[in-house]
């Protein structure tokens, strides 16, 4: 992530590809007039201004009606390459930080480029249109047509003779220094991904990435040592921490594995948010509490995912069910989020990263004193406070001391009084009104004379 990459997209034969070479300097990419000749992503460096940034080329976008039109040959081979084709322009896409749309100024703005620009729209990406094959000043003028697409000025070029590909650079660097400047000023978030050992901790972390970056395999323990993973999501910069799996300590053998749990358990502790995989065949077992347990002693944010959601029998019925049944197991996470989700099929994994990045908002979350200590009243007048020997517990007030995780201090007359029943059930007025979701909260109860003060339990 530490250098900038510009993604090349369009349909296909508007000249993506001679226009990658020209930048990169060498003729890396097979330049020909066949649609779908460019399948898989092709990546290269560029030089300008004194900033060096990476290039990929990849297949043109073409849609089924484009297929359909072709005959012969052209439409087999269309029809053969489209999905792979367009999974990895969505993988470009995603890690991209600005893209160059390329169309074709000789055949005019076509319904394929409206789409396409549609498809960027949806990514919100920083785009420039560059109008390619403008090698007369009539198809200069003409560029103007692709204001319609409603992204950016269009910029022609001649990607085969050269024609104004410098004034493209000029553009161009200026929004990678900005995008890299919003990327380095935004807060890193780390998420660890964490379980037993074949649980889908690898197959999740390919599924956020969209294609084979960690081993993914049937036999426990491949990952041994934690892999860290940065992306930029919504312009927000997320460390994914994929770990070894985590075995009861009595059933950890000496050595490697010993290590990769002891990693694993750092990378917990390294982390702001945990994704804590369950396997949906197995149900929770002894050690999936036992890693819930770690993560709630750590008092990190955790999303609880039921994986292989695909592979059983199911009615609609069963997810209730089965919630019930992680909520019993797991009863000292009340405030986790669970998802049922398939890392094979991507079933709602699109939920994920938007969840996580919401728990660690929860995390970071400041309550006004004023505010809490409404809160409080109302939590003190609704039910009895505890008493001893004829001493009732009164509260004064509270007011926030830290977050990540959201810590309270709440002033009384007599911390002995406080039960641990009433703690969580002052906990749970808290979570009514601030749900603080999937992050644990922490209370701590001091005696303090009333000193007249006017508080909750005044």
């Amino acid at each position: 992530m530490s250098k900038s990459l510009v993604a090349l997209i369009g349909r296909p034969n508007v000249g993506k590809s001679t226009l990658f070479n020209r930048l990169v300097g060498t003729r890396t990419a097979i330049v020909e007039d066949v649609p779908g000749t460019t399948r898989d992503r092709l990546y290269g460096t560029c030089e300008w201004l004194g900033l060096e940034f990476g290039i990929v080329d990849m297949g043109g976008i073409w849609f089924q009606s484009q297929a359909d039109q072709e005959s012969g040959a052209h439409r087999e081979n269309l029809q053969k390459f489209h999905d792979p084709i367009y999974a990895q322009i969505e993988i470009a896409l995603a890690e991209a930080n600005v893209i160059l749309f390329l169309v074709d100024v000789k055949e005019g703005l076509s319904p394929s480029d409206e789409r396409i620009a549609r498809l960027l729209r949806r990514h919100q990406k920083p785009a420039l249109v560059v109008v390619n094959k403008a090698e007369t000043e009539e198809r200069v003028l003409a560029a103007a047509e692709f204001w319609r697409l409603g992204l950016d000025e269009p910029h022609p070029v001649s990607a085969l003779h050269g024609d104004g590909v410098a004034e493209l650079l000029d553009q161009l660097v200026p929004q990678l220094e900005a995008e890299s400047a919003v990327a380095a000023k935004a807060p890193g978030l780390e998420i660890a991904i964490v379980g037993r050992p074949n649980v889908g901790k690898s197959s999740l972390l390919n599924s956020f990435l969209q294609e084979e970056r960690a081993i993914t395999s049937a036999i426990p323990c491949t990952t041994r040592d934690p892999v860290d993973t940065e992306i930029v999501y919504h312009r927000q910069r997320i460390t994914l921490i994929d770990t070894a799996g985590i075995r009861r300590r009595g059933r950890v053998e000496r050595g490697i594995e010993k290590y990769s749990v002891l990693r694993s358990a750092r990378s917990i502790d390294r982390a702001q948010v945990c994704l804590l995989m369950l396997d949906a065949q197995d149900g929770v077992m002894a050690q999936d509490a036992h890693i819930a347990g770690m993560i709630e002693e750590r008092r990190k944010g955790v999303i609880l995912l039921v994986n292989k959601w695909d592979a059983i029998e199911r009615d609609e019925h069963t997810m209730l069910e089965f919630e019930k049944r992680v909520r019993s197991d797991l009863k000292f996470l009340p405030y986790a989020p669970l998802v049922f989700v398939s890392a094979l099929t991507r079933q709602r994994v699109h939920r994920i990263l938007p969840l996580a990045l919401e728990v660690q908002a929860a995390r970071t979350t400041r309550v006004g004193t004023g505010p809490f200590n409404q809160l409080l009243q109302k939590a003190y007048l609704s039910g009895a406070p505890p008493s001893r020997n004829g001493q009732p517990l009164r509260l004064y007030y509270g007011t926030q001391v830290h977050v990540a995780p959201p810590t309270f201090v709440i002033f009384v007359n007599n911390s002995k009084l406080v039960h641990f029943s009433y703690e969580r059930y002052i906990e749970n007025a808290i979570r009514q009104e601030l749900p603080f979701l999937g992050t644990p909260i922490s209370l701590q109860f001091r005696t303090r004379s009333r000193s007249g003060r006017n508080g909750p339990g005044a």
